[in-house]
């Protein structure tokens, strides 16, 4: 089981916590939401719990629930530019479908 970052991902992490002075790493988990039925959630991570299981690559860990883990293994969080617009993209290899919006998923 395994959640990878690409290194534009890995450096905008890495940013991020910088920028915040503090943290251990990058909470990525998924809630029910949307019309296809998952969205995924981002947040930054203080104290780990119990059931994390974290994913370091390059000195930055990505933390996972162990119930998100289910949805998202094999999944390589992306971070992308395009024009104006920038964000964290998810390839997840589970997706069976996505809402025509994009903001929520099915496995």
């Amino acid at each position: 089981m395994a959640v990878t970052m690409t290194p534009p991902a890995e450096s905008r992490v890495r940013d991020f916590l910088a920028n915040r002075g503090k943290g251990v790493g990058l909470r990525l988990g998924v809630k029910t939401s949307g019309c296809s039925g998952l969205a995924y959630v981002l947040e930054f991570v203080d104290e780990l719990n119990p059931d994390d299981e974290v994913f370091e690559q390059n000195g930055v860990n990505v933390i996972v629930d162990a119930k998100s883990l289910v949805y998202l293994d094999g999944t390589e969080l992306d971070f992308v530019k395009e024009g104006l617009n920038e964000g964290f993209e998810f390839n997840n290899p589970n997706v069976d479908g996505e809402c025509g919006c994009g903001e929520s998923f099915s496995v």
